[in-house]
């Protein structure tokens, strides 16, 4: 079988094992069903799951979360310092740049919301910001702009962004919407607009 011949199958398989655990996350829950449950309706082994996925989890939100924090990472490093608000601005771009090269369907976007809405746990893994992600994520600015990771410019970076992308996703599902960049640029517009007032 040609190489690309095994690549498309093996991105139809991953394709249908995301779907479906993203519409049996929305229907019952992370815990209504079993990676083996998954593995005998797509037709694979539970062996076989773990070649595409290292959890349940991660099957739901569909990416290989390594590859994308390296590629992110590379992106965010080679636009250099340009001060803290553009810290804030390159994370917005980088962030929706990433949403979007997934190329996700409008129907794919509505299963993901659903279950992410069933399980808001599964946000925090979304979008990169569990605790571990923040460490990652706080290294990677302090490398950046030549700081420390508790410098108060990089946590209040990591608290700002955290900030406007669980509201971004809580806008999406509210309003049935799959604007990333455009809410996600508007959520940091208004933040901006808000501290403006305050310090007037």
């Amino acid at each position: 079988m040609a190489q690309s011949a095994i690549a498309d199958r093996r991105a139809a398989t991953a394709t249908r094992l995301t779907s479906l655990s993203r519409r049996w996350t929305a229907e019952r829950g992370l815990h209504g069903f079993t990676v083996e449950q998954l593995c005998e309706e797509v037709g694979i082994s539970r062996r076989t799951f773990f070649n595409y996925f290292p959890s349940k989890e991660e099957c739901v939100l569909g990416v290989d979360e390594s590859s994308e924090a390296e590629r992110f990472a590379q992106r965010f490093l080679e636009r250099g310092s340009r001060g803290w608000s553009a810290v804030v601005d390159d994370l917005v771009e980088l962030g929706s740049d990433l949403v979007e090269e997934s190329n996700l369907s409008l129907e794919e976007h509505t299963e993901f919301f659903a279950a992410i809405n069933r399980e808001p746990r599964l946000l925090a893994r979304a979008l990169g910001m569990s605790r571990e992600r923040e460490q990652q994520l706080a290294e990677l600015i302090a490398t950046r702009e030549g700081a420390s990771t508790g410098d108060l410019h990089v946590q209040a970076v990591i608290s700002i962004f955290g900030s406007i992308s669980r509201a971004t996703i809580e806008h999406l599902i509210t309003n049935a919407t799959n604007d990333f960049r455009g809410t996600l640029t508007a959520s940091l517009a208004a933040l901006r607009d808000v501290l403006a007032l305050e310090t007037d």
